[in-house]
């Protein structure tokens, strides 16, 4: 069986177990037809159109009207214009408002305790290990933990920024580490890797942290390079320590609400687009993330800070990973991501 018949199988079973069921008047307004005959599919991103995410999400739109071939519409809503990914995962469970986009795992905790996982920290050595994990699929059954819990489907997999500390003194060593008051992302896997770093993590919401910067309520974050530039956080933390403790993974999410309601065809174009423009989002992004923080280096903006204690962070973090896959009942699933090549324990 191949790559391509093997992945989204969660997608396409958990469709099979679903009866169809009508488009309610609560749920009017999402995919409807236009005067033309025309489906219509509302997206959301925080984003403008230079942005990785926009790209792949425009892509999306794209391969499906290439795959359809019969009218179909989009409207992408961009810059946060209806509200951050938190608001736009809700959306997509309510079936209201959104029928896609592109969500952080963090903000799926509520419904799959799993999906987190994907953006723990220390879960891939290095980016051949995160793509060798996402191309065989081996998070499918996070998928499809969210598809059952959520309904929220996973088409697509985007991502692939390496996330590095953001501070406004150099961090070397763990010895700089040491209650770092740090902003994390709002899921416990988040805090609970951090304090096991020696730093002292508290959930800020992404669009406070350059005031919470500036006005020391925290001397750092964590994020990676595009986010860096876009948020410009270098104007407030200068110094990025080279910790490399995270690959992104940025699922591409889709309404199981709306696409029972879409005719079949249409169905099998999105789920077949989505996982291709997913791989499109994954190769853009780790193409550039490197060369854009050299870019930000070579013009001032930032100064990269080798980190030299990576090993004892992973050998700290270690008990934490173990015991969350526990916890969330993925102890397997990270037994065979770090079988795929994770960082040694």
């Amino acid at each position: 069986m191949s790559n391509r018949d093997v992945a989204f199988r969660p997608v396409r079973a958990w469709l099979g177990r679903i009866l169809v069921v009508a488009a309610g008047p609560a749920l009017a307004g999402i995919a409807i037809a236009c005067g033309d005959g025309a489906i219509v599919l509302h997206g959301a991103v925080q984003f403008a159109d230079d942005h990785p995410f926009n790209r792949t999400l425009l892509e999306f739109q794209r391969l499906t009207r290439e795959y359809y071939g019969k009218p179909i519409e989009f409207v992408l809503h961009r810059n946060s214009e209806l509200g951050l990914e938190k608001d736009y995962f809700a959306y997509l469970n309510q079936g209201l408002s959104v029928d896609y986009a592109i969500v952080s795992p963090a903000h799926m905790s509520t419904f799959a305790p799993s999906a987190p996982l994907m953006d723990m920290p220390f879960l891939f050595r290095d980016v051949d290990h995160w793509r060798r994990v996402l191309d065989d699929d081996l998070l499918a059954p996070i998928a499809e933990e969210v598809a059952e819990r959520a309904d929220v489907m996973i088409i697509g997999y985007a991502g692939g920024g390496v996330r590095n500390l953001i501070a406004n003194r150099p961090v070397r060593s763990i010895a700089d580490l040491e209650d770092l008051k740090i902003r994390v992302m709002g899921a416990p896997i988040q805090t609970d890797t951090f304090q096991a770093m020696g730093t002292a993590p508290t959930v800020i919401a992404y669009a406070e942290v350059y005031s919470a910067i500036q006005t020391g309520v925290i001397a750092a974050a964590e994020n990676e390079a595009l986010g860096l530039q876009q948020m410009k956080f270098y104007e407030v933390g200068r110094y990025v320590a080279e910790t490399h403790h995270a690959i992104t993974v940025r699922p591409i999410c889709f309404s199981g609400k709306t696409l029972r309601r879409l005719p079949e065809d249409l169905q099998a174009a999105l789920l077949r687009a989505g996982r291709e423009a997913g791989r499109f989002g994954r190769d853009l992004e780790a193409s550039e993330d490197r060369r854009r923080l050299e870019r930000m280096a070579a013009d001032g903006l930032i100064e990269l800070v080798p980190f030299s204690d990576r090993d004892v962070l992973l050998e700290r973090t270690a008990p934490v990973r173990e015991a969350y896959a526990r916890e969330v009942g993925a102890a397997e699933l990270y037994a065979r991501i770090k079988a795929a090549g994770a960082s040694p324990q």
